[in-house]
């Protein structure tokens, strides 16, 4: 077996994958736009995690069209997100109160915008990615999470500036 046949044997597993998760859950890409914008519309305008994002995108466009190609990524598997979204976390001053609020408005949006398959389905995925960001930004201000424990910053003087 040659690379080539190596490449389009994955590409042929992962458009399958693709297929069934869309015939199974109804995403698409239209329902993952309409998903993106409204979500940050709402992330936009909450008062806690509004300025975390307000400090650090200047243009939307570019940022939506990246949450686009990652959401299609994780929840449709299609790989058309490339990029490495935990080093764009790393320096924020966010804790577990951030993930919860934005788990909180990602949920909302998912009832409002999806039928309930693709709301779990989105959920799943969404609660895993905020864990493992959590867990990692414990890790980068070395702190050892145990199994249950949330990661919550020491009280600091902290500006959507930093």
């Amino acid at each position: 077996m040659t690379h080539a046949d190596t490449a389009e044997a994955f590409a042929a597993r992962r458009k399958a994958a693709t297929d069934r998760i869309r015939a199974e859950t109804g995403i698409d890409e239209a329902m993952i736009d309409r998903l993106v914008e409204t979500f940050y519309g709402k992330v936009r305008d909450d008062a806690l995690i509004g300025p975390v994002f307000a400090a650090r995108v200047e243009d939307w466009a570019p940022h939506l069209a990246q949450m686009k190609l990652f959401w299609s990524s994780v929840a449709l598997s299609t790989g058309v997100y490339q990029g490495r979204p935990m080093p764009k976390h790393l320096p924020l001053t966010i804790d577990a109160t951030h993930f919860d609020r934005w788990l909180e408005l990602f949920e909302a949006t998912t009832r409002e915008i999806c039928p309930p398959i693709a709301a779990v389905h989105f959920m799943e995925r969404a609660r895993r990615i905020a864990e493992s960001l959590e867990l990692s930004l414990a890790h980068a201000d070395n702190i050892l999470l145990g199994p249950g424990e949330r990661y919550v910053r020491k009280a600091e003087a902290w500006s959507p500036s930093e």
